[in-house]
């Protein structure tokens, strides 16, 4: 009965935290340290004077090529430096931190690929504002999934998966940043399938594209990883270090897998040049979708100030397992 009452003031505190967008924010909203704003192109997250990251909701491309939204860029590390790269020469269709699939299949036919943002269209139909917390605030959407591929009698595009995906950002602290990625995905018809790249690498899902500067190191929970042409095994988190800015500085970006996600722990698919780091979900082999229960995809950023020697990232990741579901509210 407590636990239940527990849950039920926690659901209560955050339904009362809850900005719906272009609406003022409460007395106690207005202490919390990180702002999200509207803006033209989507939103953009500050603390204080320091910008933290930008989310595109708006349907940016190349000359009508790489139609890509629902993004991170740019995502900037403590000290300004930027820690993302969008339409890059070498993969264009690459876009700063996303979650995207290869292989979207309703039954036997193909939806276009998200992440060759080919044939696909994000359709980001809702969006909030959440004060979670007195340190942190969150911005949660909610997507169509659509392709000119899947339409209705009349030509128009019809979804095939709902996504909802909250977005926490912490405020910095002992040199750190923490921001937290939930992605629930729901089929909206039947015989919807998610998978990654068809080949044996397998790549797809949550994905960064960082800059990879010379000397960036790749650490695990074991020690360095090197980078292979496929997957690799190299533990729940992964970290990326290197000097981001190009002034000498060392600043570092870990990616966190949580251990409610399925397929914990994710293989890795790692890159030292011109392309992106992926945990990877579910693989070459396509996963079913329900249409009654999401698939939910738990990944936390720890943004940091100098070298791996001054994070604890097995702590970092035992304290992010232990942490459980959020409750956010979701409609």
């Amino acid at each position: 009965m407590a636990d239940l009452m527990n849950r039920f003031l926690m659901m209560a505190v955050l339904a009362a935290s809850t900005l719906t967008v272009g609406c003022g924010p409460t007395k106690h909203q207005a202490l919390n340290p990180v702002e999200i704003f509207e803006t033209n192109e989507g939103f953009s997250i500050t603390e204080a004077d320091a910008k933290i990251m930008s989310y595109q909701r708006q349907h940016k491309s190349i000359n009508g090529k790489y139609l890509r939204a629902n993004y991170i860029h740019p995502l900037y590390g403590l000290d300004g430096e930027i820690l993302t790269e969008d339409f890059p020469a070498d993969h264009p269709h690459h876009r700063g931190i996303f979650w995207a699939w290869h292989q979207v299949w309703l039954g036997d036919k193909k939806l276009g690929d998200s992440w060759a943002a080919n044939d696909f269209f994000w359709d980001v139909y809702d969006a909030k504002i959440l004060a979670v917390d007195s340190q942190s605030r969150a911005l949660q959407v909610h997507v169509n999934w659509k392709s000119p591929l899947w339409t209705d009698a009349n030509g128009r595009k019809k979804a095939f998966v709902k996504e909802t995906t909250t977005i926490r950002v912490h405020r910095a602290q002992n040199d750190i940043r923490k921001i937290d990625f939930q992605i629930s995905l729901l089929a909206l018809e039947d015989g919807i399938r998610l998978g990654g790249s068809e080949d044996a690498k397998g790549y797809g899902g949550f994905t960064t594209r960082i800059p990879l500067p010379d000397g960036l190191s790749f650490t695990g929970t074991n020690g360095p990883v090197e980078p292979k042409n496929l997957s690799v095994v190299a533990g729940p988190w992964l970290d990326f270090s290197g000097d981001f800015g190009n002034d000498g500085s060392i600043s570092g970006l870990a990616i966190l897998c949580h251990n409610s996600s399925p397929g914990y722990p994710q293989r890795w698919i790692l890159r030292r040049k011109g392309s992106a780091q992926n945990p990877v979900y579910p693989g070459r082999h396509p996963i079913a979708l329900s249409r009654g229960k999401p698939v939910i995809l738990r990944y936390r950023l720890i943004i940091h100030r100098g070298n791996l020697s001054r994070v604890k990232l097995d702590k970092l990741q035992a304290e992010y397992n232990r942490e459980p579901l959020p409750i956010f509210n979701d409609r």
